[in-house]
């Protein structure tokens, strides 16, 4: 049994849920979202207000996706009423960071500065030099954002150099002894 999918999805006020069959379509302040359910689940709207999500029988398969799909619908909500944030902190020497245009410019002590287009329906900035903040609507792709401007330059365990999210702990190792 689920416990993340017992639980309804409350829809907060000024958002609303349309269902069509398997396809949820949700509309609030900051934009407009959809996603198809999978076959293994069914969703319905609740009386009091809310999205609820049960699997279709007791298979593997349908227990399994019962929590993963309300989790998605509840992230679904919750990004076209308030969105999601990510911060990103840079640590080094002469390691920086500027949006220009539709671009960010990275300056990682590479021999050249890397360009990051940035992607439709994500929003980037740069409060100081050694800070990024990616926002968006949409979860995954706000992540998937800030994972591939830290896979340029990952943290180093020595002295912990590189991109990094803020608050992330890095284990940092002892260096040569004489």
């Amino acid at each position: 049994m689920s416990r993340i999918g017992k639980r309804a999805v409350a829809i907060p006020s000024g958002v609303d849920v349309t269902l069509d069959g398997r396809d949820l379509k949700a509309k609030g302040p900051k934009g407009e979202l959809s996603m198809t359910l999978v076959d293994e689940v069914l969703a319905k709207l609740d009386d009091d207000g809310g999205v609820v999500v049960e699997p279709r029988d007791q298979s593997k398969r349908a227990r399994s996706m019962w929590g993963m799909q309300r989790t998605l619908v509840s992230n679904l909500i919750s990004g076209v009423n308030e969105g999601f944030t990510v911060k990103l902190a840079i640590t080094g020497v002469g390691y920086r960071a500027a949006v220009q245009g539709k671009n960010l410019n990275l300056q990682l002590g590479f021999s050249h500065d890397v360009v990051y287009p940035i992607p439709e329906g994500i929003e980037i900035k740069c409060p100081s030099q050694t800070e990024i903040e990616i926002s968006g609507i949409d979860k995954q792709k706000v992540g998937q954002v800030a994972s591939e401007i830290r896979a340029y330059r990952k943290p180093e365990p020595y002295k912990g150099k590189g991109v990094r999210y803020d608050g992330e702990y890095i284990f940092r190792k002892e260096g040569k002894k004489k």
